[in-house]
């Protein structure tokens, strides 16, 4: 029996380098068909909310951006029990500590997936709301999904060229070449935010 394998992108596309993991679920589901065992989500923020998702996964990877004091850019891999450790161990936002607890209340209530692998990104940028990835980060989006492509294999689970579609990824409007797509210029562009986030005035 194939293990069922939940692929999940955490972090928060508003803040640069904090999209890293959804950038990542977002890739993987354009380039790769991805057998029924293996479900692809864009996790964003949604802290304790994941708990079902992770309730019936076997296998969990995650792609997120983590600070681990190395150079911007630089991919470094984590499994089993040292997953929730580094989850927190820097916390740069609210969803890295929420995630943290996904983790270990999935544990007490005996269900957390028995194998974790977190790939994770040494972001650039996180203050710069409204702004992209930075290209050392982006650049890692591929490498990336080689590693769990890997993890995949060595499980037996192939994914071939192609394309996955799936109902828990992001809506169209936010994804990454209609998000950049619609970035003001550096010039036009409101530096306090993204103004096309902005409350409209009545």
């Amino acid at each position: 029996m194939t293990d069922n394998v939940l692929i999940l992108g955490i972090g928060n596309v508003l803040w640069a380098d904090e999209g890293f993991g959804v950038r990542c679920v977002e890739r993987m589901a354009q380039s790769w068909k991805l057998p029924p065992a293996v479900k692809i989500l864009d996790g964003g923020t949604q802290g304790l909310y994941l708990l079902p998702f992770l309730e019936e996964a076997d296998t969990l990877v995650v792609f997120d951006a983590v600070d681990y004091g190395l150079a911007p850019g630089t991919l470094k891999i984590v499994e089993g029990d040292e997953v929730p450790r580094f989850m927190g161990a820097k916390k740069m936002s609210l969803h890295q500590t929420g995630f943290q607890d996904v983790i270990a209340t999935a544990q007490l209530m005996g269900y957390c997936p028995k194998t974790l692998l977190l790939i994770g990104c040494q972001p650039e940028e996180l203050e710069d709301y409204g702004g992209g990835l930075r290209d050392v980060v982006a650049a890692q989006i591929e490498p990336a999904i080689e590693v769990a492509l890997t993890k995949l294999a060595q499980m037996g689970i192939v994914a071939e060229p192609g394309e996955t579609k799936s109902d828990l990824l992001a809506d169209a409007s936010i994804m990454h070449q209609a998000y950049e797509a619609g970035r003001p210029s550096e010039h036009d562009a409101c530096r306090i935010g993204d103004d096309r986030f902005f409350p409209v005035a009545e």
